[in-house]
């Protein structure tokens, strides 16, 4: 190898160790066990999909507070005297595990308490959750007494197997672990109910000590919400034989990259199964579902409940078997031909539960996305009563308020909330459903709508920090991000674009936050990914053949991306001028604007600019690939204006946008989706000041959406996900561009108010600040705008009047 050849990863090297030494502040006050120690049954650590109980007796103090503090991999349900308390924990980096830290005080009993722990270890990759050996580290605590701990002082946490859960089976999708089967019988969860239950204990061995991190996200508050109505009952006909069997990778690809168990070693297997399975007769019911109603199963019965509203949770219900059963539960976000498809978002949307006679309290470990719920039996019979979802949101998402004299428009903010709420648990996913996942590009939107609706930056600390901490991430290059994180990609794929989203958003971060220390500690990463592009950068400075995955968005745009794809090397070149600001490297900001420059002349084809270019002998030669999310690429990313491309802006807001779908007009330029075409959209007419029309456009690309599920999607159809958090954007461009609250800025107390032309009699909202709330109202009076603003003392207001009233402050 040549010496050349080293230097980049020589770079890379010494920027992985400067990471982790500028990170070493970053996890400082992280809570301190003061006698647990982490335990696993004994040689099974590392075995996939083994559950685990622990439990543990103590006497409650005559006073004082007292606490449950545990970490654990790979997750955990806790229960107080039979009663659910939390989940958790809070998703941390390879290495590194979040601590909670969970008051009982005021849910203790007088005389004897019972602490019950149920942990999944699952040891298989994915997308939402790290493939590291099962542990349970726990104790509670008074004050500086050890009540109970895991291999500690005070009462012992007995261990058992919890094989009611079957560990052979298949995993849910592709990006997340196993589905959940269970043979019941009564009583099984008389173990975390009452002490005095015999128990099968297993020895426990103490594992290697763990790095820890404190949780600093708030905690659900795990509401349940009942099922609102019965859609229909009817007859299932089985033995059927689909045409095509669906058989997702998740099942199929099963080795050495994907873990998990073999299709040949799984006990059962619920999506095959349930192909089989088809609807005889339906009757529409549409009547509501009260939670004391008796839903009578038997053999090939079946019925469909609707939750309301689109929902993130764990599925619970009372069932009263009458004989062995086998009860199925399949859910999804919406109808298909009035029918719960349990396969139409790619994962394996059921539970399965065989049950012996008796009665049963049951509800899932995992949380679930659905709007819509199926529940029937293919044996047996039984009695399902108080359907329900216990919420797993963020608590904090309601401290904003949105509302105008337009329905509309708070109906489009009720499903902005939603969709933020459920995708901002511990970290920003993607979705609540299919993966799970923290994906950059996604998060930069969601981060914004956090500050917004929270208040506060400590969820995106966490999902930042998380990328801060490991040494460096495997299986990939070196100097490249993964794509989502916490997570394993085994396989080696990797967005190089998401990489470069990521330096955008820590930009952001460090404006809203003013976390310098967190952007300090990040510096070796940012300086590590400008190394891993430096390779592929032709002589013209654009970046060439991009290896991986090269997304741009879910549209024809992704089918455009080499050799040269414009709309990366634009996003590129902004990126650079990120680092530039954020490091004090304006050499990078000199490259980014001669970047554009080479954009400008070489994409611009005098009426749009063109995606791509290919090297045909030895030369790169423009296509005529064109796209509508290339055109909001450039005047997002800086390389046109509406100064310096009138012509083309005219277009773009004269002709494109939602009423496209109807016009049809210029056939030539492959539309745009809602991921991230939409989004950026709304964004440049924002910028322009044209309010009014992005308050018409949002109703064109969302209130579907909002109308169907409750919830914002994907993409700008039902065929993925329904509820995807970079989507709760929506957020953020009412209360910008309707509202009126253009920018406030907690760190430098200040307040841009911006007054246009929006065709509502009266809109009122606010937003939570660590100082307290900042609220505006303004209503019409003839020709004068009226508006109040109430903040916290010392912020400073701009005011800008775009509209042609008169404004009155009162």
């Amino acid at each position: 190898m040549k010496a050349q050849d080293l230097y980049p990863r020589f770079v890379t090297l010494l920027c992985v160790a400067a990471c982790a030494l500028a990170a070493a502040p970053l996890w400082a006050g992280t809570p301190r066990f003061l006698s647990a120690q982490p335990v696993w049954p004994e040689g099974r650590a590392t075995e996939k999909n083994v559950t685990t109980g622990f439990r543990a007796a103590f006497a409650a103090p005559a006073d004082g507070s007292v606490m449950l503090r545990l970490t654990g991999a790979t997750l955990y349900r806790v229960w107080l005297n039979g009663q659910f308390l939390a989940h958790g924990p809070a998703r941390g980096p390879h290495g590194f595990y979040r601590v909670d830290e969970l008051d009982l005080t005021g849910r203790l009993a007088g005389g004897t308490n019972l602490v019950a722990i149920e942990v999944a270890g699952y040891n298989a990759n994915s997308y939402y959750l790290l493939d590291q050996p099962s542990f349970l580290q726990a104790e509670i605590v008074a004050g500086a007494q050890v009540l109970a701990a895991t291999a500690g002082d005070g009462a012992p946490f007995e261990a058992l197997l919890l094989e009611e859960r079957v560990q052979k089976v298949q995993r849910y999708s592709f990006q997340r672990p196993f589905t959940e089967v269970y043979r019941l019988a009564p009583g099984y969860d008389a173990w975390r109910q009452e002490p005095g239950t015999a128990i099968r204990r297993v020895p426990c061995a103490v594992v290697e000590p763990k790095a820890l991190l404190p949780r600093r996200v708030p905690l659900s508050e795990f509401n349940r919400r009942g099922a609102v109505t019965l859609v229909t009952s009817g007859e299932l006909a089985t033995g059927r034989q689909p045409e095509t069997l669906w058989k997702d990778r998740s099942l199929t690809q099963v080795g050495p990259a994907l873990g998990g168990y073999p299709e040949s070693e799984l006990a059962t297997i619920p999506s095959l199964e349930l192909q089989t399975v088809a609807t005889a007769t339906h009757r529409l019911m549409q009547r509501p579902l009260e939670a004391s109603d008796a839903l009578a199963l038997v053999p090939r019965a079946f019925h469909i409940v609707d939750f309301g509203v689109n929902l993130t949770g764990f599925v619970g219900a009372k069932v009263v078997c009458h004989r062995p059963t086998r009860l199925f539960l399949t859910f999804d976000e919406i109808l298909r031909g009035g029918d719960v498809d349990f396969k139409r978002l790619g994962c394996v949307n059921a539970l399965v539960y065989e049950l012996e006679p008796g009665a049963y309290k049951i509800e899932s470990f995992e949380p679930y996305t659905l709007r819509y719920l199926k529940l029937f039996t293919l044996a047996g019979a039984c009695d399902v009563s108080g359907l329900y979802l216990r919420e797993y949101v963020c608590p904090d998402a309601g401290r904003a308020h949105f509302a105008a004299s337009d329905e509309r428009l708070n109906r489009l903010f009720a499903a902005g909330r939603e969709t933020f709420q459920q995708n901002a648990v511990d970290l920003f996913m993607d979705c609540p459903s299919r993966e799970r996942a923290g994906w950059l590009c996604d998060s930069f939107f969601t981060a914004r709508v956090a500050q917004d609706l929270c208040g506060h930056t400590r969820i995106e600390r966490n999902f930042l920090e998380n990328f801060a901490l490991p040494p460096r991430f495997a299986h990939l290059p070196d100097g490249m991000l993964p794509m989502c994180y916490p997570a394993d990609h085994n396989d080696g794929v990797y967005i190089p674009n998401w990489a470069m989203w990521f330096v955008l958003e820590l930009e952001e971060y460090l404006e809203r936050s003013g976390d310098r220390d967190l952007v300090e500690a990040l510096r070796p990463r940012v300086q590590a990914l400008l190394e891993f592009f430096r390779p592929y950068r032709n002589p013209d400075g654009l970046l060439e053949r991009l290896p991986s995955w090269v997304f741009v968005e879910w549209s024809k745009a992704n089918d455009f991306v080499q050799d040269v794809n414009y709309p990366s090397n634009m996003l590129y070149a902004r990126m650079l001028e990120a680092a530039a600001r954020l490091y004090d490297l304006p050499a990078l900001a000199r490259d980014a604007d001669q970047l554009r420059a080479v954009i400008r002349r070489q994409s611009f084809d005098g009426e749009f600019f063109v995606d791509n270019a290919l090297r045909r002998d030895g030369r790169l030669q423009p296509t005529r690939n064109r796209t509508e999310v290339c055109q909001y690429f450039a005047f997002y990313f800086g390389v046109a204006t509406p100064l310096s491309h009138p012509g083309l802006w005219e277009t773009l807001v004269r002709d494109f946008g939602p009423k496209r779908r109807q016009t049809g007009a210029f056939p030539e330029v492959h539309p745009a989706n809602q991921f991230v075409g939409n989004v950026l959209r709304l964004e440049l007419l924002s910028r322009d000041g044209r309010c009014a029309q992005v308050a018409d456009e949002a109703f064109g690309y969302w209130l579907f959406m909002a109308e169907r599920t409750g919830t914002l999607w994907e993409n700008d159809g039902d065929y993925a996900s329904c509820n995807h958090g970079f989507a709760s954007h929506a957020v953020r461009v009412l209360n910008r561009d309707v509202l009126g609250l253009a920018r406030l800025d907690p760190v430098r107390r200040a307040i841009d108010l911006r007054f246009t032309e929006i065709n509502l009699d009266w809109c009122e909202g606010s937003l939570p600040t660590p100082e307290g709330s900042v609220t505006l109202r303004w209503r019409r009076d003839g020709e004068k705008l009226r508006y109040q603003l109430n903040a916290p003392a010392g912020y400073a207001t701009t005011v800008t009047n775009l509209s042609r009233f008169e404004l009155v402050r009162e």
